[in-house]
């Protein structure tokens, strides 16, 4: 037997309804860089705190090296509420101590910056306290480090930023680490093997979280197992990471022939055209168009009333919570500023509780409100007539199409005369003049830093905040469903047996082209047929977080909002989520900082930054390049081609998605089209490095173009030749591909020219 710096030795564990380890021997040597996966309850949290020693196996040892040291970053974290971050996670270290030394200066900047170092830790959130508690871990020397979901409550900047440390933090085969998270980018770039933690057995891969996939599906294609539901789904995602980008990076850990030759059956993860004519007939051609959009948060002098403050924070939590924590003393300065547009605009109101006002959080506007408010609700009471709650009435709003949020010019010219007065608004701007156009069958992806304002972009898209200047249309038949990250929507259902709440719904479905009925699709989200009699209280987080998303598709909406749908899901059920919503035909938004998650569910992928919505033809690093040049004191770029557009009217590739002016968008396509005449100067410096990274991202599309040429002309040459009709159809596609292919070809080769 090998000699393990820590292992377990013939382990066996069991709790009172599930055995967690059978005869288990397996460690780590000084180097390892592992990763942990497995479905949730397997066993990886309680495999790390065998490791710490906090949990006793029942049978067997856990060896340990002589003075190694043993860290780790529970689930839980082990701060007192009543010390200060500086005591709690700087552990008393003065300023002049952690600011002095490179690495440490670092991570103080990345985890608590925009915090204040007195601030309690009773009074932070969550997330506060996770980063906290990270820091604290971080700033200690380690021979093992042991890091349970990491990733949680980060933001996509500082989840590059933890995964370069990590690489870099000891040198090459010394320290060790394992990790275990279900963000599947973080774990292919961070570790260089993985185990697989699974009945009672932990089973070691060779390679990150591709090379796992690869050896997973041969291994169950040798054995010949019986989980057919579970190896189609390795197989559709091996045959995602090989034909997407990360198939083409430099960094490959696995075989690409081999694994091709594995996945030479397996069809593309979706159609999008075939989605797209799908989505089309179910929503028309209008969906979501946000046309000169500008949402500002009154800046509130001084202290506000408690009901004041929580409407104000109720409006966006994370951007109240980035002002709260500006407005402290002794707050360190952040690894990276996420840029902020301030100013003032003008409202033209007849009444002080108009929505425009109340949204922007002006505290005038939110009494007069709740006034109205009271008043309507003690004359529905006088009335006899039931009340309508908050929540109720947002829901009525989403579903229902055909809004227009919002003033538009003609109504303003009204207000500016005839109201009785014109009410100033100064504070931040999330967005900032954004014109953004989403079309049926579009499938965005939307990431930002934490504060930028996700959540209040999803809210005015869904019709549920009024922009303080401009309007969002909504379509006619538009019906909206959000998977938010918090579960209130299943609270009501506690009681309710799963059989009880989906004996609510249709008895039969069409998913894929087949019928299914709701029982099916809850076995297809992971659920057995003998938890059909279990109380909705009594699901764990991960169970509750699918059958949130299985509700939600049983109502049949055409538009679907999902905010960080990956929580607390394991990889396998993430694969599984993903493999549903590939045969979703509707308008799909995500707001995720899993850059693996939403690159691989969307096509298109936009940054909120600096308010404005930018456009990432080359992927979430597109947005990380963003952001590096802003930490360099470079300042964010206007309509390049490196960030810049999509050709073409609407939808989520549309110019104007970065809330650019009409004039610079007009420029900007004259430049792209070669409408000058003359030859394009060669390019140099930034507009070089720009230029190439837009020529790469072509590349990519002309590929995706080329495969589903291929994929049309095969079915047309299958095709019944006597149904002209169908015929027709896919003939229209083809040419709508043929002329996307010449546009981006003729992009290609003038961008080529002046990179000679």
């Amino acid at each position: 037997m090998p000699t393990y710096d820590i292992g377990l030795e013939h382990v066996s564990l069991a709790f009172a309804t599930k055995t967690i380890f059978t005869d288990v021997t397996q460690g780590v040597f000084e180097g390892d860089r592992i990763g942990i996966v497995g479905r949730n309850g397997d066993g990886k949290s309680t495999l790390l705190h065998l490791f710490r020693g906090t949990q006793e196996p029942d049978s067997g040892r856990v060896t340990k090296r002589n003075g190694l040291t043993f860290g780790m970053l529970d689930q839980r974290d082990p701060l007192d509420d009543d010390a200060t971050i500086r005591e709690a996670a700087l552990e008393g270290r003065a300023d002049y101590e952690w600011a002095a030394e490179t690495r440490s200066r670092e991570i103080v900047e990345a985890l608590l910056g925009g915090m204040s170092l007195d601030a309690k830790i009773g009074s932070l959130s969550g997330g506060q306290r996770r980063r906290a508690d990270l820091a604290r871990l971080l700033l200690r020397d380690w021979d093992i480090l042991a890091l349970d979901e990491p990733t949680n409550h980060l933001d996509v900047v500082t989840i590059h930023w933890l995964a370069e440390h990590l690489k870099n933090r000891w040198s090459r085969g010394e320290g060790a680490l394992l990790l275990v998270t279900h963000d599947r980018w973080f774990l292919d770039e961070v570790c260089e093997s993985m185990w697989e933690v699974h009945d009672g057995l932990i089973e070691p891969f060779e390679g990150g979280y591709s090379a796992y996939m690869l050896q997973r599906v041969e291994r169950d294609r040798q054995a010949d197992v019986r989980e057919t539901k579970r190896r189609n789904l390795a197989r559709k995602e091996l045959a995602w990471l090989t034909r997407g980008a990360r198939a083409r990076s430099t960094k490959q850990k696995f075989h690409v022939k081999a694994a091709r030759e594995l996945i030479a059956d397996v069809p593309p993860v979706r159609n999008t055209l075939e989605l797209k004519q799908m989505a089309t007939s179910r929503l028309g051609k209008q969906v979501v168009d946000l046309i000169d959009v500008t949402q500002i948060f009154e800046h509130v002098q001084g202290s506000v009333d408690g009901s004041v403050a929580d409407a104000a924070a109720a409006i966006d939590p994370d951007v109240a919570a980035m002002a709260d924590s500006a407005s402290r003393v002794d707050v360190v300065r952040p690894m990276y500023a996420e840029p902020q547009v301030h100013g003032s605009v003008e409202v033209a109101v007849t009444d002080m509780d108009d929505p425009r006002l109340v949204d922007a959080g002006v505290p005038e506007a939110i009494e007069a409100a709740e006034e109205v408010r009271k008043a309507a609700e003690q004359a529905r009471v006088e009335a006899g007539t039931a009340a309508i709650d908050d929540a109720d009435r947002a829901t009525r709003r989403r579903l229902t199409g055909g809004e227009t949020i919002g003033a538009d010019d003609v109504e303003s010219a009204a207000d500016a005369t005839s109201a009785a007065r014109k009410i100033t608004v100064t504070g931040r701007k999330i967005l900032d003049d954004v014109t953004w156009l989403i079309g049926p069958g579009d499938r965005i992806g939307i990431v930002g830093a934490n504060g930028a304002g996700k959540s209040t972009l999803l809210r005015l898209l869904d019709g549920t905040l009024t922009p303080t200047v401009g309007h969002v249309n909504i379509g006619k038949t538009v019906r909206f469903a959000v998977l938010s990250q918090r579960l209130d929507e299943l609270e009501k259902l506690g009681k309710y047996k799963i059989k009880e709440v989906l004996s609510r719904y249709k008895p039969s479905y069409i998913v894929d082209g087949k019928e299914v009925t709701p029982g099916q699709l809850m076995e297809r989200l992971g659920f057995e047929s003998a938890q059909l009699m279990t109380p909705i209280r009594d699901l764990s987080g991960g169970q509750k977080r699918r059958m949130q998303l299985l509700l939600i598709l049983l109502d049949e909406p055409n538009v679907l909002i999902m905010d960080e749908p990956g929580n607390d899901l394991d990889t396998d059920m993430l694969a599984v989520m993903e493999d549903l919503l590939d045969t979703w035909p509707g308008t799909l938004i995500v707001v995720s900082h899993d850059r693996y998650l939403l690159e691989r569910v969307t096509d298109e992928q936009f940054a909120l930054i600096g308010g404005k919505v930018r456009h990432l033809p080359g992927g979430v690093q597109d947005y990380l390049d963003m952001v590096e040049d802003l930490k360099n004191g470079k300042p964010l770029p206007s309509l390049e081609p490196a960030y810049g557009k999509k050709k073409g009217k609407g939808g989520a590739g549309s110019a104007v998605a970065s809330g650019a002016s009409s004039d610079a968008a007009d420029v900007a396509a004259g430049q792209d089209a070669g409408d000058s005449g003359e030859s394009a100067p060669k390019l140099t410096g930034k507009a070089f490095h720009d230029a190439s990274k837009r020529v790469a991202a072509i590349d990519r599309k002309l590929a995706k173009l080329e495969e589903q040429k291929a994929d049309l002309e095969s079915q047309m040459a299958s095709h019944d030749p006597s149904d002209y009709e169908g015929l027709n159809k896919l003939n229209e596609q083809l040419k709508a591909i043929a002329e996307e292919s010449d546009e981006l070809t003729a992009e290609w080769m003038e961008l080529s020219e002046q990179l000679e």
